[in-house]
């Protein structure tokens, strides 16, 4: 049988190890307690959250334990890593509202039933501290020297760093610290950009204990151009339905470029990899084979079969194979705002799939708009009652973007 190690290498998960050997020994032949760390500065998890999800599942999946920490504390410091300018800080009820929100979300890939994983919020001893305490028995184990060759400090120091944020590398290092003697975790487990975090945690493990702790990070989802994904016009895919429609995440990965639907179905689905190089050898049309099974795992995960069914019956709607197009995404007009006409300038803002008739023009005059198949050719084109069919009528914003308008 593969060990969790082989399968999160061969998928492309790992980017950095402490200790390889150590690490692949200990989950090959221990129940292995770990950690990942997630800010509640949002009220939902995203796409760059996702694939920490799916680590966490992998290792569950093959014996460990997984603990999701919350960070309440760290939260109402923030994070400078992979960051430019300092985040906002929220108040505790904020943060509160947020973690709640990210219960239910982590519990669709993690079974946190009695023994097989803890869910932690660090402001349970962080919001506790005593400061001069606190400066006495861990500040004194950290070199600021060494703390500002870390990648996550030299960004910043240009830009400015807070000393409030300095203080993040500490917090999160007595994270790991406390979580080792609560429970017996030994590993840590982030994105790439929390390595310096991570060997802050182990260092000091190192010092108070005088025992060996181990981190891995994996790699930062991003596009074949090295852009990170889970970025819309609309802004972040959200796993929220409410934020973001069950239909638009399945587009979000049905639309994947084709460099990058292999990848993605490594780090995001649990389609086995036997499967998985066999798509990796389709070309040109045919890939789209597997940028629809990507789109259909992905959506199942997050919001269940009915929904990625109905998301997929939405999509091939769209394109002329007999679908429901119940699920696609879209608005009403009343026939009282329709009137004897509309302009379709109007029209497209009032569906808010323009921000202003100026973007409406230039979408117009690259051919970027169409209703129900015919391409608008004209600013002064006018929707009338005799444009929808069964009282509905299909938007085209450019060449991903379909928009359901009912007529009330």
């Amino acid at each position: 049988m593969t060990s969790v190690f082989e399968t999160l290498k061969e998928r492309g998960f790992i980017a950095q190890l402490t200790h390889e050997e150590e690490i692949k020994r200990c989950l090959e032949n221990e129940k292995v307690t770990f950690y990942i760390g997630f800010d509640p500065t949002a009220d939902s998890l995203h796409v760059g959250h996702f694939l920490q999800m799916v680590v966490m599942a992998h290792m569950q999946r093959a014996g460990h334990r997984p603990i999701a920490i919350i960070g309440g504390g760290t939260a109402m410091v923030g994070d400078p890593s992979g960051k430019t300018d300092m985040r906002k800080m929220l108040t505790r009820e904020e943060i509160k509202h947020n973690a709640d929100s990210f219960k239910s979300q982590l519990s669709k890939l993690i079974d946190f039933s009695e023994g097989k994983a803890l869910m932690i919020d660090n402001a349970d001893w962080l919001l506790e501290l005593n400061y001069v305490q606190f400066l006495r028995e861990i500040g004194v184990h950290f070199s600021v020297n060494r703390m500002l060759t870390s990648e996550c400090f030299k960004s910043r120091l240009e830009r400015g760093l807070s000393f409030i944020e300095f203080n993040y590398m500490l917090m999160q290092s007595y994270d790991f610290l406390k979580l080792y003697e609560m429970t017996g975790c030994t590993m840590q487990l982030g994105g790439d950009d929390q390595w310096s975090n991570i060997l802050g945690g182990i260092e000091l493990i190192r010092r108070v204990e005088g025992k060996e702790a181990y981190g891995m990070t994996f790699t930062l989802l991003t596009t074949s151009e090295g852009k990170k994904m889970g970025k819309t016009e609309k802004g972040a895919v959200w796993l929220d339905p409410r934020k973001t429609s069950p239909y638009d995440f399945y587009q979000y990965w049905r639309n994947v470029h084709d460099t990058d639907v292999i990848k993605c179905l490594k780090l995001l689905t649990f389609v086995p990899m036997e499967e998985i190089n066999r798509l990796s050898l389709l070309k040109d049309q045919d890939i789209n084979e597997a940028k629809k099974l990507l789109a259909l795992e992905v959506t199942k995960l997050i919001h269940g079969e009915d929904e990625a069914y109905k998301a997929q019956q939405a999509a091939e709607a769209l394109f002329g194979k007999g679908g429901d197009t119940a699920d696609m995404p879209g608005s009403s007009i009343s026939s009282e705002d329709l009137g004897e006409g509309i302009n379709i300038l109007d029209l497209l803002q009032k569906a808010g799939l323009i921000p202003s008739r100026g973007e409406g023009r230039r979408l117009i005059s690259q051919g970027g708009v169409s209703i129900n198949d015919n391409r608008v050719e004209s600013f002064e084109h006018v929707i009338t009652k005799g444009d929808f069919k069964d009282n509905e009528l299909i938007v085209k914003k450019g060449k991903k973007v379909y928009h359901k308008i009912v007529l009330k």
